[in-house]
């Protein structure tokens, strides 16, 4: 059974810090793109940040360049967010997606809120 499993996420005040983990199982993790969306209330769900299989290449969203790192270790068939400097307008559902050709993975996404 496929499952890929979100957490790290909270509230946590403008400037600071969190660490989003995405755990996956149930396919061949390695040979997966994966990506980092989120979806903001009245918003539609956008592409933060992106990661190859194998190789490791990355790409962002501009808004989000320079404060999030997109990594992965195919060890533990996980995939990381880490996200500096927060600011309220990151704030959202953030969902972790696996790709391979035709298929396409989903978790059921965790909550992050910047708020002071």
């Amino acid at each position: 059974q496929v499952q890929l499993v979100e957490s790290g996420g909270g509230l946590v005040q403008p400037g600071g810090s969190l660490t989003l983990s995405c755990a996956a199982s149930g396919f061949t993790f390695n040979k997966y793109m994966l990506y980092w969306y989120r979806q903001a209330p009245g918003k539609e769900r956008e592409l933060v940040a992106g990661i190859a299989n194998f190789g490791g290449g990355t790409s962002y969203a501009d808004s989000v360049k320079g404060r999030l790192t997109i990594d992965r270790d195919n060890g533990k068939s996980t995939v990381y967010l880490q996200m500096n400097s927060l600011k309220p307008e990151d704030t959202a559902v953030y969902y972790c997606n696996a790709r391979y050709m035709d298929i396409s993975y989903w978790g059921q996404g965790t909550q992050v809120t910047v708020s002071s």
